[in-house]
């Protein structure tokens, strides 16, 4: 019994280790590739579009926080000329919740022309929206908008899928984490390691959309 114990203990033990080592690859590519101070006259860069990551939205449709801090972000650094496409890719996987349009209605607000508006209807999670913006819209160069906790993962999972990946975090100030929270992306991390190792293909991939052309080909 108690070399059984000792057995499974020692498996326990290879298991966690093994998290915190796929953990820091994640963490390590996510940190060579961020640059929370970017800007497009010092970076000698040249992006081919601000890809924003989708997140919640509320029941009237409306940004949640957390959205709302990616989309500003992703408006500023538009405004700013770091790229001259916006990408949103999101959830609209149910005909009652659509985070995409949520999004599209929120940069057309501030100002951001209708052709320059990309939408991804299938972003349904990070691997399938980096893998989409590489097969659907020929992407090559992206900025990647999202909160810097889930930054790390959405550049390693690029940078795995053949990118040359920009990551600009957005605020957290006004994103509250919680354990649970803290946990489930721990454990999204060591996910998107094997996901890069197999690359699955996404849910749906669908007739090419060129960045370089026309935004409205893809509502």
């Amino acid at each position: 019994m108690l070399k059984l114990f000792k057995i499974i203990f020692k498996g326990i033990l290879l298991v966690l280790a093994a998290t915190v080592l796929l953990n820091a690859a994640v963490l390590l590519t996510g940190y060579l590739n961020m640059d929370s101070e970017y800007s497009p006259e010092s970076s000698g860069k040249n992006p081919d579009c601000i890809l924003v990551l989708g997140a919640a939205v509320r029941p009237d449709g409306t940004p949640s926080k957390a959205l709302q801090a990616r989309l500003d972000t992703g408006i500023r650094l538009y405004k700013a000329g770091a790229a001259k496409k916006l990408l949103l890719s999101g959830d609209n996987g149910q005909t009652n919740y659509n985070e995409v349009e949520s999004m599209k209605d929120y940069v057309l607000a501030a100002g951001v022309p209708s052709e320059d508006i990309f939408l991804d209807h299938a972003g349904f999670s990070t691997y399938e929206s980096m893998y989409r913006a590489r097969d659907v819209f020929k992407v090559k160069n992206p900025i990647i908008v999202t909160q810097k906790y889930h930054e790390y993962r959405a550049l390693f999972t690029a940078r795995m899928l053949g990118l040359h990946p920009i990551g600009v975090p957005c605020s957290t100030s006004t994103i509250s984490k919680s354990s649970d929270q803290n946990v489930r992306e721990y454990l999204a991390r060591c996910k998107a390691v094997f996901q890069c190792i197999a690359k699955p293909k996404p849910t749906f991939l669908g007739s090419a959309i060129p960045i370089s052309g026309n935004g409205t080909a893809s509502w």
